[in-house]
């Protein structure tokens, strides 16, 4: 069985003028004509014609196709065996490929794809990519990770600058809550850590009361986050971690 230039050029989905090309170079010569001297190409034809366009997948060059393609000493299970090592290989460095892409489309999360100057107008020293890999580690198979990470790709500059005055100005009401001696039991310290918890909710995930207790202990047991609150005032941390348990306590 032979078939015409056309519909080898539809089986393997390039042009008919690359076959033509491929026989005017003797590269891939079709073993028969029609009666009207139309190219003819039989299995065997077709055969090299995946070889050709599997080693041009892998970006060599035609005159290095050919070389390989008939060379006398060639073993056909030899020349399997490479193409399968090239396959490997080639999907090693697509898979790092896809690891880099992936990498970039995090960093476009929490504000990234801002212009350095927005960026540093919204976090100033502060880098939000800084334990976003420690985040991915410790949360990254949860839900409220995924819905945190999906919202937070939806931000803008005005978005993450409502929030930090948000943040701002919830310290700036818990600090003139700690001053007048409310405890963390307190009506008006529960409703702060009320307030807390709501921001959490709105800007990132659904953060139920369980979830914010947990985060209450992580205030005070994590340096970092214990730094932020108490930077805001001496003992916040431990402050607003009692108060959320109590919260928590209140809404069971």
């Amino acid at each position: 069985m032979s078939f015409p230039v056309g519909q080898v050029a539809g089986f393997a989905g390039v042009t008919v003028r690359t076959l033509h090309h491929y026989d005017e170079i003797g590269l891939l010569v079709p073993s028969g004509r029609s009666h009207a001297g139309h190219r003819r190409y039989s299995d065997a034809d077709l055969d090299r014609l995946q070889q050709i366009l599997f080693y041009r997948e892998l970006g060599f060059p035609l005159d290095e196709v050919a070389a390989l393609l008939d060379d006398p000493q060639a073993d056909p299970r030899a020349q399997l065996r490479r193409q399968h090592d090239l396959l490997t290989a080639r999907i090693e460095k697509l898979q790092k490929m896809a690891a880099a892409v992936e990498h970039a489309m995090e960093a476009r999360t929490m504000g990234i794809d801002l212009t350095p100057e927005e960026r540093f107008e919204v976090f100033g020293n502060k880098d939000p990519e800084e334990h976003a890999e420690e985040a991915e580690r410790r949360w990254g198979g949860t839900e409220a990770y995924a819905e945190s990470q999906r919202r937070a790709a939806l931000y803008g500059k005005d978005d993450w600058k409502r929030m930090q005055a948000e943040v701002a100005s919830w310290g700036e009401r818990y600090d003139t809550l700690m001053e007048s001696g409310e405890p963390a039991t307190g009506e008006r310290a529960m409703d702060m850590a009320e307030e807390h918890r709501q921001h959490i909710t709105r800007w990132f995930y659904e953060c139920s009361y369980d979830i914010h207790r947990g985060l209450g202990e992580m205030y005070v047991s994590d340096e970092r986050f214990k730094e932020f609150y108490d930077s805001v005032r001496p003992g916040l941390a431990e402050h607003l971690r009692g108060a959320i348990t109590a919260n928590a306590a209140r809404h069971a």
